[in-house]
């Protein structure tokens, strides 16, 4: 068994972790040393919730314990673990949305594990351990940290997670209105793996045109609080690097339907708009709470039934552990 850190080891430990917004990947070449790279955010809700009892062997219960089971044994076996753990999933994040489901509920295991079992916490370790990270490093920086994230991007032949660039909070007033549409999930797994290696190179014109966008407009636009511009930035990086999906996905967006809410999203006044990862999440940017609540009320009704929409701040914090906020960067 893996030599333990500490010695004051719990017994039981509960975590809350947020979902994640994937704004955009910034590079799909890597002619210039790294590939992928990233931006996105983390949100409150939908959340992953779950409790992890020390026990001698593995065993889970409620939503998604499933693939909860499967990344318990994944980090047991990584780290030569002898115990297991009972773990109790009381909320999870909708599957395969767009939303980050499986990096969240793989890193909310693998940290709990790692309190009970004395196990290094640092992100990428936790990564690692579960296999998660292996394309994007968003959901690893948001569940460490929360707030707004820019990552660096794999070097070739490399397995480390993805570097993190810079964090930075995101106004406290700023509101994102969500919509989960009900119907065909995105790509995951094996089938979105497929998808990456069958995704033609997007021009270097288009690739230098997203870095711009990121660093002359996005990040200054955060850093001011300036909420258009940020939006207009955003919704601008959504249409360029959506058309670089687009003969995986047939189109810039996951679907006519997912098109149809961003179009909507964005003549009902949202300050931006776009899909999050694979979708079909789409999401529109709000000033502050009653600007959300018109937005909502402004394509309510061109919602299809079954449908999620909702309103949420911005996760001003990663995952939270035990009670006590886990440490990240400073």
């Amino acid at each position: 068994m893996t030599t333990p850190l500490r010695t004051d080891l719990p017994v039981s430990v509960r975590i809350d972790a947020p979902a994640r917004l994937h704004f955009g990947v910034l590079d799909l070449r890597g002619h210039r040393g790294r590939r992928f790279g990233g931006i996105g955010a983390a949100v409150p809700t939908p959340c992953v919730q779950l409790e992890a009892t020390r026990s001698d062997d593995s065993s889970a219960e409620g939503p998604d314990a499933g693939r909860a089971l499967t990344f318990a044994r994944r980090f047991l076996e990584h780290h030569s673990i002898r115990g297991g753990a009972h773990l109790h999933v009381t909320r999870a994040i909708p599957a395969h949305a767009g939303l980050g489901s499986g990096t969240q509920l793989g890193l909310s295991v693998a940290r709990a594990l790692a309190e009970l079992y004395g196990i290094s916490a640092e992100p990428t370790s936790l990564a690692r351990a579960v296999d998660r990270g292996r394309r994007s490093a968003i959901g690893t920086w948001t569940f460490a940290l929360g707030g707004f994230v820019l990552e660096g991007g794999r070097r070739p032949g490399s397995n480390a997670v993805a570097p993190l660039i810079t964090r930075l909070p995101i106004p406290s007033a700023w509101r994102c209105v969500i919509v989960v549409p009900a119907g065909s999930p995105g790509l995951s797994g094996e089938a979105e793996a497929a998808a990456f290696e069958r995704l033609p190179e997007p021009s270097e014109h288009e690739v230098e045109r997203v870095a711009h966008l990121v660093l002359m407009q996005l990040l200054p636009a955060l850093v001011d609080a300036d909420l258009p511009a940020f939006g207009s930035a955003l919704t601008e990086i959504q249409r360029v690097t959506g058309s670089w999906f687009s003969s995986a996905q047939g189109g810039a967006f996951a679907s006519t339907a997912t098109q149809e809410l961003v179009e909507q999203l964005s003549e009902a006044g949202a300050a931006g708009v776009g899909q999050s990862s694979w979708g079909p999440t789409v999401y529109g940017l709000a000033a502050d709470e009653v600007a959300a609540t018109r937005l909502i009320d402004g394509i309510r009704a061109e919602v299809e039934p079954g449908a999620m929409i909702f309103t949420t701040p911005f996760a001003e914090r990663g995952a939270l552990v035990q009670g006590a906020w886990l440490p990240g960067l400073s």
